[in-house]
């Protein structure tokens, strides 16, 4: 079957690098590879229907039920866990991406504003939507934990991670990593500082290591989140006490891979990942990751990475202590990192959605 055009859910197109947006261009681009025609709608200055100022929120309520009534797209994709119009538009059949539910599982985490607009839009969605895409099984399960009711409508589609493939370092982010005098071995950490992202794990496992007389120098990438002061706070005083920790806030993706590239391994103990794209990033290009034993990241990373449980501080030490001084053993983690990250690609993705976009079509 041929899929006609499809209105693409375009509202972070413009925006910073966020996973979400990341997922957006991506699987726009392995759409259009197999001859997919998209309306992006929603961006903030692209696309067939940009926003302008309008909020992405306002968009979808006020203006986005108007653009499809008048779009010739077979079809709706939400990309964003919801953001679906409240109604239906005639004709014209829904899917939305459910990338994780978060806000529910681990309330802490968001605001509370956030979370009772999270848990609204959610089931909206649901109600509305012809079908729905989830990126893990694991994610799959919450959803019909919650909405069993829409068992016979869900499927997966897991997210690709080929598309580091195609950034190498060009001279200003050689230059700019070279200024920074970074040591010759460091473990990295990538992602926001909050609560779920379990930093405070690392810096555990950290003290106990220099109390040994083994440090592990740390470079950490990515921005302040909500919940974040604790660990900013704590990162100063760990500093103060003669850890060489590094925060370099949030960085372009060409600086962030080639730190990925040039880590000796990267340390993600995540509480919860609706998928766990970074440790998957850093497998890809052939940097060992330590990730956490809960939520997708198991199902992604496989056997192809050690794992902890998020408590587990000891575990952590030993597992940073052990691969920063094994080159052997991070040269093994490496190559099983790299066969377990080729079987995650858009192209792989793009066909799963398009199934997706089918079976919205003929249901």
């Amino acid at each position: 079957m041929s899929i006609g055009p499809v209105a693409f859910d375009a509202s972070l197109w413009d925006e910073p690098t966020t996973g979400i947006g990341l997922y957006t261009r991506c699987l726009a681009s392995a759409l259009q590879t197999r001859g997919v025609r998209l309306e992006r709608l929603g961006a903030r200055l692209s696309g067939e229907d940009p926003r302008g100022r309008m909020g992405r929120t306002a968009y979808v309520l006020g203006r986005l039920p108007l653009a499809l009534r008048h779009s010739q797209a077979l079809l709706y994709h939400a990309l964003g866990n919801f953001n679906l119009p409240l109604a239906r538009t005639p004709g014209k059949p829904y899917v939305v991406t459910v990338h994780d539910l978060i806000p529910l599982l681990m309330p802490e985490t968001v605001s509370r504003a956030y979370r009772w607009q999270f848990r609204l839009w959610l089931a909206r969605s649901v109600r509305v939507a012809d079908r729905i895409v989830c990126v893990s099984e694991c994610t799959r399960k919450d959803l019909l934990a919650r909405h069993p009711e829409a068992a016979d409508k869900v499927s997966v589609a897991y997210n690709g991670v080929d598309h580091v493939d195609g950034h190498v370092p060009d001279a200003t982010t050689e230059d700019f990593l070279r200024a920074l005098a970074l040591p010759q071995r460091f473990a990295l950490y990538a992602g926001s500082l909050d609560v779920r992202k379990n930093v405070s794990l690392v810096l555990d496992a950290l003290e106990r290591l220099k109390a040994r007389g083994r440090p592990v120098s740390l470079v950490m990438v990515g921005q302040s989140w909500f919940g974040s002061g604790a660990v900013e706070q704590r990162i100063v005083r760990l500093r103060s006490e003669g850890h060489d920790i590094r925060t370099l806030g949030y960085q372009s993706e060409p600086v962030f891979y080639e730190l990925m590239r040039r880590a000796a391994l990267f340390v993600f103990p995540s509480r919860y990942e609706g998928f766990g794209l970074p440790p998957l990033e850093a497998m890809r290009l052939g940097t060992p990751a330590i990730v956490s034993t809960t939520g997708a990241t198991p199902e992604v990373c496989g056997e192809a990475a050690p794992a902890v449980r998020p408590d587990d501080a000891e575990g952590l030490a030993e597992a940073l202590d052990r691969l920063m001084r094994s080159d052997t053993d991070r040269r093994r983690w490496a190559e099983a990192g790299r066969k377990q990250a080729a079987r995650f690609t858009w192209a792989r993705c793009a066909d799963e959605t398009l199934a997706a976009y089918e079976a919205a079509l003929w249901r």
